[in-house]
């Protein structure tokens, strides 16, 4: 795989990100390098999926071209290949969110992490109620009165796996309520975790207001009753780093996708006596020991939440990306995003008729920032944007209950990355500027 020959200079540098350096790493992205409509791309939609440099899109290629086979079968020499390549990107990616080997579960995204963790839940109270399983099992189930407490600020996907699995098991879903700007009323956090709750979980920080959440408190809380903590790292695991051991979770799910990895491809990381207590969602081939035509047995984690085919070239990629984020570093990533994310913060408060969601300017929030345009519709400021070549995100961006909460049914996030730079902040608040009066509102 090749390297950008002036990316080393970046890699050099021991602090923050310039323009300068920005401007380099932009050269690694080939999507960047177009127009839309006539004019520069301005890609400000990393928050619902980031480019891809070309390391990541080598390495991908690579293992298809010279490694290409199933994994964990066959005795071949590109079986062997294939396993070790499938099983080092395991390696490196648990090294960058400080976790062992064992402690990750490759799913196809943090949808499907979470939804996995929930129906093994699901399955541990089945096989509890019908005798299956030690104590261990008993202790992860859950009946009717116990509750799961989120927050009304999650995405769809931390939320519904979450109602689904109360309803299977009679338990209750409760939900920390937001005050009238987003925050999280903590107060009402430490009324809601109490002896009956058994699963908190909440994401680290918001995909639509770009807060991060008081992990420590609310783990804290958890801890005090004996529940589990799910924590949505889908944003905070591109951004910033993240060490889920010392965070003192049970779960974490994150994206490929949304870190410069390929699409399909996401983490589960769960504690390993935890894993390997969960019963199993997915059966079928690479994840038992012994099968009767009665019976199966499973093997442990993470294998036993892996049947069937692996996404192998998708998981290649993920490591790819992660080598290709500590290379530059993550702490300089992180305070180059903060910059960003403060000068959307501050721009788009400076103009007239736009409402800036989430922490006001100066408060801290990752590069990322959701508004409401008085008098014209998210869609329309997405397609006005899109016009001028800067990409957003439109709608309530799986966050209905947050945005009506808000008052609203919509939302624009522009949402910035490490190959964004302060002209692209800029270029977007100028045509931010320009939709009142391009709409004829605000007069």
């Amino acid at each position: 795989m090749t390297v950008n020959n002036d990316l080393h200079a970046v890699l050099a540098q021991p602090a923050g990100l310039t323009d300068d350096d920005v401007r380099i790493i932009q050269q690694d992205f080939p999507a960047l390098h177009q127009e839309i409509h006539g004019r520069r791309l301005v890609y400000l939609d990393s928050g619902a999926t980031s480019q891809k440099p070309r390391w990541v899109l080598e390495a991908e290629r690579e293992f298809y071209e010279t490694c290409n086979a199933a994994v964990h079968r066959g005795a071949h020499e590109l079986a062997v290949r294939a396993t070790d390549a499938f099983e080092d990107a395991r390696t490196t990616v648990a090294a960058f969110v400080r976790a062992a080997p064992e402690e990750l579960v490759w799913t196809a995204n943090a949808t499907a992490g979470i939804n996995l963790i929930a129906q093994a839940l699901g399955n541990a109270s089945i096989w509890a109620e019908r005798g299956r399983g030690g104590q261990e099992i008993r202790q992860l189930a859950l009946k009717p009165g116990d509750e799961i407490v989120v927050t009304e600020l999650e995405h769809h996907a931390n939320l519904i796996p979450w109602q689904e699995l109360a309803f299977r098991t009679g338990a209750v879903l409760r939900f920390i309520p937001v005050d009238a700007a987003g925050s999280l009323r903590l107060e009402e956090a430490e009324r809601l975790i109490g002896p009956q709750t058994k699963v908190v979980a909440f994401a680290h920080t918001s995909n639509v207001l770009g807060s991060v959440a008081p992990v420590h408190e609310l783990v804290q809380l958890a801890r005090r009753v004996g529940a589990l903590v799910v924590l949505d790292a889908c944003q905070s695991a591109p951004h910033m780093p993240l060490g889920l051991p010392s965070l003192d979770v049970d779960f974490a799910v994150f994206s490929g996708h949304k870190m410069l990895g390929p699409t399909g491809i996401g983490v589960l990381y769960g504690r390993r006596g935890l894993l390997d207590a969960l019963p199993p969602v997915h059966t079928g081939g690479s994840m038992i020991t012994t099968v009767t035509m009665e019976r199966a047995e499973y093997l442990a984690a993470p294998q036993r939440f892996e049947a069937g085919t692996q996404p192998v070239g998708q998981a290649v990629g993920l490591a790819a990306a992660v080598q290709y984020l500590d290379g530059i570093g993550m702490d300089r990533i992180h305070a180059s995003v903060t910059v960003l994310g403060q000068r959307l913060a501050e721009g788009i408060t400076a103009i007239r008729g736009v409402k800036l969601l989430g922490p006001p300017a100066g408060e801290p929030r990752i590069g990322l920032a959701a508004f409401d345009v008085e008098g014209v519709h998210a869609h329309d400021v997405g397609q006005y944007l899109d016009s001028l070549g800067v990409a957003v995100r439109v709608g309530h961006h799986c966050a209905q209950p947050l945005h009506r909460r808000l008052g609203l049914s919509a939302s624009t996030r522009a949402s910035a990355y490490l190959y964004n730079t302060t002209d692209d902040i800029d270029e977007f608040l100028a045509a931010l500027s320009g939709v009142r009066p391009y709409f004829g509102v605000g007069k």
